[in-house]
């Protein structure tokens, strides 16, 4: 495991939670040579197989599909509803540009929806999106936290509209007793660099509805039968050759490193979460920001710490977040302009064409936020570090920033 300590870990400077067992895992994939899933061997036989067989142990899940993104786990979740081409998809205005992407990808359209104070879906802005005809819901666990997940399903179920969770960086994370993924009709996994599961670039989907299912096995890539490797028990009555093959199979030297990976997933989260809850702590009565909230005790993986400077614009949260790197501490806002730009902030979505008033609510808070990575190879010294910026800072904000 990886972290200088006079730095601050982030994994696009190399911080990782890798071991000598994780390499040496992708090492014996890489000197076995066969990196194809669907070569000779039995599924169960593969890296793949084996990644698939122990995501449903952990998640409870009846079928599980290791694929090449998160993005593309979404893409595949929506493609697997069968849903009427150009359909009408909600998602909430803060997440990452891949999941409208996403949607568009599987050949519909985005709707976004309005968020709340703590940047969580806005469920009554959701029911406007759901009157208005949405076809789907992709609700996301944006930055690590929990949507609320009763009340968005509560909501689809009303309107007989399947959700799809964007649960791409919270594997290991539950809401209310049940792992986040596994609430809505599918959900969706990332194993990209900065996830629970770093295999560089990857992902999965997992669902219990074998129809859906046995789509997103042919449009991942499983084409002359290979279908059949999936459903010991017998296919379902899908027409495979009706179906386009996009060949977003996972390879198995990324299957290998995320098997060996995934029997540290506890102490990270653990560790993640104690960075997190211990900093928010001590941050609680810092005047003058409001730190993001979970929907629930331990509904958050700790990946990233996110607060609003209350009432501030544009300029003053980058000023703030300005004093917090004069101090090493690696602090970005939403609402910046040039190469720099955020990509989840939604106004710079342009692919989308979206209306300047688009989501005021949700631009009025993003416009507000700073956030900061929290690696699982934080220090207590590295926690210190943060406390003390963003206390110093909060002093001389709003408006005394010079």
């Amino acid at each position: 495991m990886t972290s200088p300590a006079d730095s601050w870990p982030t994994y696009d400077e190399g911080d990782t939670f890798l071991t000598g067992a994780d390499e040496a895992a992708a090492i014996r994939a890489v000197l076995g040579r066969r990196y194809y899933r669907y070569d000779a061997r039995p599924l169960q036989e593969t890296w793949a197989g084996r990644l698939e067989e122990r995501l449903s142990r952990l998640l409870g899940a009846q079928h599980v599909l290791a694929c090449t993104s998160g993005t593309t786990a979404i893409a595949l979740s929506l493609l697997a509803l069968d849903l009427p081409k150009g359909s009408p998809v909600a998602c909430p205005g803060f997440t990452f540009a891949a999941t409208p992407s996403a949607i568009l990808l599987a050949g519909h359209r985005p709707v976004l929806v309005e968020c709340d104070d703590d940047l969580h879906l806005d469920v009554a802005d959701l029911r406007r999106v759901l009157t208005a005809g949405a076809a789907a819901v992709v609700v996301v666990h944006m930055r690590g936290m929990a949507s609320d997940m009763p009340a968005v399903c509560a909501a689809a179920d009303e309107f007989g509209v399947p959700v799809v969770e964007d649960a791409v960086p919270v594997l290991g994370v539950s809401l209310g007793g049940r792992p986040l993924g596994t609430h809505g009709r599918l959900g969706a996994f990332s194993t990209q660099a900065d996830k629970p599961v770093n295999t560089g670039e990857g992902g999965f989907l997992v669902t219990d509805d074998p129809d859906a299912y046995a789509r997103a096995v042919i449009h991942c890539g499983a084409y002359e039968g290979r279908l059949a490797r999936h459903f010991p028990g017998g296919v379902p009555a899908v027409d495979e050759r009706s179906l386009p093959v996009y060949g977003w199979r996972m390879d198995e030297i990324r299957a290998a490193l995320a098997v060996s990976s995934l029997d540290r997933l506890p102490e990270r989260i653990a560790l993640q979460r104690t960075h997190h809850d211990r900093i928010a702590g001590a941050l609680e009565g810092v005047k003058g920001i409001a730190v993001r909230r979970p929907v629930a005790p331990d509904a958050c993986s700790g990946q990233q710490l996110l607060f609003r400077v209350v009432d501030a614009d544009a300029p003053l949260a980058a000023r703030f977040a300005g004093r917090l790197r004069e101090r090493g501490v690696p602090a970005r806002t939403y609402s910046g302009e040039g190469p720099g730009y955020n990509a989840r902030a939604y106004w710079n979505w342009r692919f989308l064409d979206l209306p300047e008033d688009a989501l005021p609510r949700t631009r009025r808070r993003l416009t507000e936020l700073v956030e900061v990575p929290l690696s699982p190879n934080l220090t207590p010294a590295h926690r210190e570090r943060l406390i003390n910026a963003v206390t110093e800072a909060a002093e001389r904000c709003p408006g005394r920033v010079p």
